[in-house]
């Protein structure tokens, strides 16, 4: 895109970031602001089991994103997102679990029993289910994780090693695996 040029939302993530580079106009990174932040809040949602959480680790996410976007180089972008949101949700789950040990979260909720009895249930239903996904089958497993970390069918049949079908059918019965396995948990 030349100078001055509009911003077409059509271009790709790669040429995107390549604009930003040069130009340094904020518009190309709310582009790629704009067609991943879903993505980005729904799987800090589903790790962080948290509206508010999620919310602030993807700001987190697209700020640290817009910081190192050097660290960028090339690929598939919305997958590099995606490990920058895992690193933060991972923080944010320590820091948690740093401040439950404490005792900060319920100086931080005083009078707030509901959030702390929440709070524990959604640790002990990732526990549940992270200790159902090591039951897998390992390519089905492997599968899942490449997929909740965001790559494309293709990125994972790379990744594994196994054809484009193969990949595309441990995740389905991976998926079904895992749900079957969770309703028997929780059932």
């Amino acid at each position: 895109m030349a100078a001055g040029a509009p911003i077409r939302r059509e271009s790709s993530d790669e040429e995107l970031v390549r604009s930003f580079r040069v130009h340094g106009d904020p518009d190309y990174f709310r582009v790629l602001f704009d067609r991943h932040k879903k993505r980005v809040y729904v799987s800090c949602k589903v790790f962080l089991q948290d509206a508010s959480a999620a919310e602030d680790a993807t700001q987190e996410t697209f700020l640290r994103a817009f910081q190192n976007l050097d660290g960028f180089t090339g690929g598939h972008f919305g997958a590099w997102l995606t490990r920058i949101a895992r690193n933060v949700c991972i923080d944010a789950w320590r820091r948690r679990r740093r401040q439950a040990e404490t005792g900060e979260e319920h100086l931080a909720e005083v009078g707030d029993k509901n959030s702390l009895e929440d709070a524990a249930a959604m640790r002990a239903a990732a526990a549940r289910l992270h200790d159902e996904l090591a039951k897998l089958p390992a390519h089905q497993r492997r599968c899942l994780e490449l997929k909740i970390e965001g790559h494309s069918y293709e990125e994972m049949a790379a990744l594994t090693g196994l054809p484009l079908a193969a990949v595309k059918s441990h995740l389905q019965n991976g998926r079904r695996m895992l749900w079957l396995q969770m309703e028997k948990v929780l059932g």
